[in-house]
């Protein structure tokens, strides 16, 4: 009888342990918080170059048990950071969203616009730098706004980047907080637009100088430097390097930082767990995902851009960073769900834009490359239209790629804007490494459904874009009066390299599997106000990816 009983009880034990287990593990009608992360500058490949290096609880955690879209990307022309911020968040493309590029040329104040100052804001935080910073430029909601329009502001939106645009556009327009590093102060900091003054909570982080044990250190290879076989020898001639000349292995951040300052984390790996330190903070003060309103942070890693623009994509450093990131994102997904619970969070992981290889090494390996002087082009195209209309200073401005007329000028002359972008787009595509110029009146006039000329148009905006857009020939780069590595990692374009680019959804219902018909970068918005049964972004061309659970 007695071992009966005692079964009996162990049955018991058994039932309750494999209950609760189900509970813990199901998953709700929507998840209590979605996180979205953007590494900066990770072009496809580099996911299954370091594949074998990686852990199984990081970056092959989440392909092996989410979804991986196999061919995602972007698709229009200008592939630079700010837009892709800000079409991941609104589901559209520059040229509904209005994000061109990073900087556009304002014709009216004759100068050049950044993508998310505000002038008009006062500024409350005075400790910090002078700028002042809002999403005023980007045109639309984002997933974040209608998030929070869908239960009249209960959902919380975060933005945190080491760079304040990514904080900015990735949250949008009714985020509560925006947060990003301060080069100044090395704190992070916000923007009058969000806070009169920072939370209790960011102070006390500020106050640990958690940023002084990570540049007072040395920062050496996670693995023997032999190991790191994916690749280029350490000491190459395609490196800029740091100020100092560093460029192998180690680097001594404590002398670093007596140049660049306590900045020089970011172009360290220890930028990207700075980020992540700082995120799981906000989350934890912020109790994001612990009521019954879905929240959404927004986090993007922005040290391999920055690494990438001294070492390269096939650097060494490069390597390390991402080796050491996907540890980062075992510690987050670890955290995410000991605090909330695997079940509970959706996550989101894909990149901004990818990157072109460095040109001297494409010349190097006997592929077509070569450099596009915008400055002498420019020139020669000015001297070619005095010479044709007489007169000079008909270029106002040029701008990643596009050319801004002075249109005053054109109409003083009485003569059609259409003829002469057509003059000048017929000359520039006669420049070797030229692959397609074309106006601003054929892309308004025309509707494109396919190729590169949909590309074009898909960057276009009446309001902010040149009167020619330029595009290079593959392999090509952009530099200015012949200044060394100027714009050897700067690159943007329609290319796969430029923009393909992971995209990974994880947790909550998402199903273990992996999609490889194209999807563009813009459909993740949409695919997530479907999830959660919410608005599209008001400007959304993007489409909901299908498959992602049942």
């Amino acid at each position: 009888m007695d071992k009966l009983i005692k079964f009996a009880m162990l049955i018991g034990i058994v039932f309750n342990i494999s209950n609760t287990t189900a509970q813990r593990k199901f998953a709700p009608e929507k998840p209590k918080l979605i996180v979205n992360i953007v590494v900066e500058q990770m072009r496809y490949d580099l996911l299954q170059r370091y594949w074998p290096k990686f852990s199984n609880n990081g970056f092959k955690k989440m392909v092996n048990e989410g979804t991986l879209c196999k061919n995602a990307s972007y698709n229009y022309m200008i592939t630079e950071s700010a837009p892709g911020y800000a079409t991941i968040a609104s589901g559209t493309t520059p040229s509904n969203h209005g994000i061109v590029s990073d900087y556009w040329y304002k014709r009216l104040k004759s100068k050049k616009q950044f993508c998310v100052d505000d002038k008009s804001l006062k500024n409350t935080l005075p400790h910090f730098d002078n700028h002042k910073y809002s999403p005023k430029w980007l045109i639309g909601s984002t997933i974040g706004d209608e998030l929070r329009i869908s239960n009249y502001k209960q959902s919380k939106v975060i933005g945190v980047s080491l760079k304040n645009y990514a904080a900015i556009l990735s949250s949008g327009h009714m985020a509560n907080q925006a947060y990003w590093f301060d080069d100044k102060t090395a704190y992070w900091t916000s923007s009058p637009f969000y806070v009169d003054s920072l939370s209790s909570w960011v102070n006390k982080f500020n106050e640990k100088k958690i940023i002084d044990l990570y540049v007072s250190r040395e920062w050496n290879t996670l693995l023997p430097i032999s190991k790191y076989k994916e690749s280029l020898a350490d000491n190459n001639s395609y490196e800029v390097g740091f100020k100092n000349g560093s460029k192998t292995f180690p680097h001594d951040l404590k002398t670093l930082a007596e140049i660049y300052g306590k900045k020089i984390i970011k172009y360290t790996p220890y930028g990207n767990t700075y980020t992540k330190d700082f995120a799981i903070a906000a989350i934890v003060n912020e109790k994001l995902g612990k009521d019954d309103y879905p929240d959404l942070i927004n986090i993007g890693f922005s040290t391999s851009s920055y690494v990438n623009e001294l070492f390269g994509v096939r650097s060494v450093e490069l390597e390390d960073v991402y080796l050491r990131l996907d540890k980062d994102i075992a510690h987050l997904l670890n955290f995410l769900d000991d605090f909330i619970g695997k079940e509970k969070v959706l996550v989101v992981l894909t990149s901004d834009r990818g990157t072109s290889d460095n040109q001297m090494f494409y010349k190097e390996i006997g592929m077509p490359t070569g450099k596009f002087n915008s400055d002498k082009s420019i020139s020669v195209l000015e001297s070619y239209l005095k010479a044709i209309y007489g007169r000079a200073n008909w270029v106002k401005s040029y701008n990643n790629r596009q050319v801004y007329l002075n249109q005053l000028l054109i109409d003083a002359s009485k003569l059609q804007i259409g003829e002469v972008q057509i003059k000048a787009a017929q000359f520039l595509n006669q420049f070797k490494g030229i692959a397609n110029a074309t106006t601003a009146t054929i892309l308004q006039t025309t509707s494109f459904t396919d190729g590169i000329h949909k590309k074009f148009q898909n960057s276009y905006n009446l309001e902010r874009s040149g009167d020619i857009i330029i595009n290079l020939e593959p392999g090509w780069i952009e530099v200015k009066n012949h200044k060394k590595n100027t714009a050897y990692f700067k690159q943007s374009s329609p290319y796969r390299y430029d923009a393909h680019v992971p995209l990974i959804w994880y947790g909550w219902k998402i199903n273990s599997k992996e999609i490889i018909k194209p999807v563009h970068i813009s459909d993740i918005a949409p695919t997530i106000s479907n999830l959660l049964n919410i608005a599209y972004p008001t400007s959304a061309t993007g489409t909901p990816i299908e498959g992602l659970i049942n």
